[in-house]
């Protein structure tokens, strides 16, 4: 069969990235096999067959890029699985009253909140993806102030419009648990 790259690309994002989404959405898939995945998809772009070796002319990653960037708009799966595992650890701490929130949180962090919560003792495949995703939130949330009351000063990200979004100067060991609250004048 003989497909033009347009049928190539075609066949790429409708069928070889769109198969393990439901699984990836589930698991975290181990990084060896989303580079097995890459390859294939790879091999196939480039019109490989069987034994024969062809020269990959592009680097994976610039084919990923986005088409108005100059790349091809294919998906990066490790980068898609970490953001189907983060959505999962998203709806976890929007979504405390959901039954998979209670069930996890019965299991795995009983006496704290998800984003302060440890691995723990034998966790599930599913678990040890989610919980290996915070980092996705951690990456992107910022607190809104409020009231200031469950935000620490010195290790929250709650600081707008600047780059790391925290207090980087020193600080007293007598004050690390500091809350923003204790900033707020009540009126």
């Amino acid at each position: 069969m003989v497909l033009s790259r347009a049928g190539r690309e075609f066949m790429i994002k409708a069928i070889a990235q769109s198969l393990p989404t439901y699984a990836m959405s589930v698991f975290k898939f181990p990084s060896s096999f989303c580079d097995e995945i890459h390859s294939l998809i790879s091999q196939f772009w480039w019109g490989q067959k069987n034994e024969e070796r062809k020269i990959h002319q592009v680097a994976w990653r610039k084919m990923c890029r986005d088409k108005r960037d100059g790349g091809l708009g294919f998906k990066d799966m490790k980068l898609f699985n970490w953001a189907l595992s983060g959505k999962h650890a998203w709806r976890l701490v929007m979504h405390p009253e959901s039954l998979l929130a209670q069930l996890l949180k019965a299991r795995y962090f009983p006496t704290s909140s998800f984003m302060e919560t440890e691995l723990g003792s034998c966790p599930s495949y599913t678990w040890r993806g989610i919980w290996e995703a915070m980092w996705v939130l951690r990456r992107g949330m910022r607190w809104r102030v409020g009231d200031g009351e469950s935000i620490k000063v010195w290790k929250d990200a709650w600081i707008p419009n600047t780059q790391f979004h925290k207090i980087l100067s020193p600080r007293g060991e007598a004050i690390e648990d500091l809350e923003v609250s204790a900033f707020i004048d009540p009126v």
